[in-house]
This record gives structure tokens, sequence and C-alpha cells, in this order.
């Protein structure tokens, strides 16, 4: 009986062990993601447009797409995404109050599209992402390229 309760508990801590390094192993690309889609939905500058907007949408999906999405009052609506795995660099213009984040890709990985505007519609490639920000320090920023690095790395690991 003793052999067979000491067996029962080797096996239970290792399913124990085993669980928790699967669902340890899993959450870091998903964390990245979420932190990514809150950071830059916390910190977004509504008011940092040219022109005044009827609404806007900034995803970052489970699929690591990075998703941008602005309305005007006019009607015109401009679409841009990419890839996360494509991210190259970010730089920020401005100061603590307002600025922009500049996040630039590997090549002409970022997709823009317009609809409903009066020169037509676009769609073309860009090399690069504007997002206006506001209320943000440097640790925050520096934060903000340490998780975007970790996610490029992780999927350049996965590739190989």
């Amino acid at each position: 009986m003793q052999k067979f309760t000491l067996d029962l508990k080797k096996s239970v801590f290792f399913l124990f062990g085993l669980a928790f390094l699967l669902f340890s192993g899993f959450s870091v690309a998903e964390d990245n993601r979420a932190f990514i889609h809150q950071w830059l939905n916390k910190y977004y500058d509504k008011n940092g447009q040219a022109e005044a907007l009827k609404r806007y949408e900034l995803n970052v999906t489970n699929t690591g797409f990075c998703r941008y999405r602005k309305v005007y009052l006019n009607g015109k609506e401009e679409f841009f995404a990419f890839n996360l795995s494509r991210f190259k660099s970010m730089d920020y213009y401005g100061n603590t109050n307002s600025g922009e984040l500049w996040l630039r890709t590997k090549n002409d990985d970022v997709i823009v599209q317009t609809r409903n505007d009066r020169q037509g519609a676009v769609d073309s490639m860009s090399t690069y992402l504007v997002i206006p920000i506001k209320n943000i320090d440097e640790e925050q920023l520096n934060e903000l390229a340490s998780r975007l690095r970790q996610l490029v790395q992780k999927d350049l690991v996965a590739n190989k």
C-alpha cells in the first residue's frame, strides 16, 4: 500500500509540474500582445490628429497584427495594418505631454487603405505607422520597445 501511495504522489507532482510548464510557456507572447494593445489604447491621443476624429480603433490581435482605423467627421476612413513579426524599430517624437510614436517595419509591410475620400480610394504599402500619444514618460516607452522586441524575437525563434 505504501508503494502505491508513493507512486501516486510522484505521478501527481509530475502532472502538476508538467501542467505548470505548459501553461507558463504559452503565455509570454499572449501577454506581450495584450500589454501592447492596452498600452497603445491607454496612451492614444485622439486630439493629436490634424483633423477631428469621429472614432478610432486600435487593436493588436491574438494572431499578431496591429490594426489602426481612423474615421473622420467628414466620413473619410483610413486603415493601417501590419504584422508585429515585421517590426523593426520604434521612434518617439515629442515630449511627455504629447507626441508621435513611429512604428517602423523591415520593408513595405504596413498596409494603407483609404475609403470615402474625395481624392479617391488608396491602397498602398508603407514602412511605418504613426500613432499620436499623450502623457507618456521614457520608462513606459522603453517598456513598449522591450515588449515589441520580445515578440519579434519569439516569432523568429518559432520560425526557425
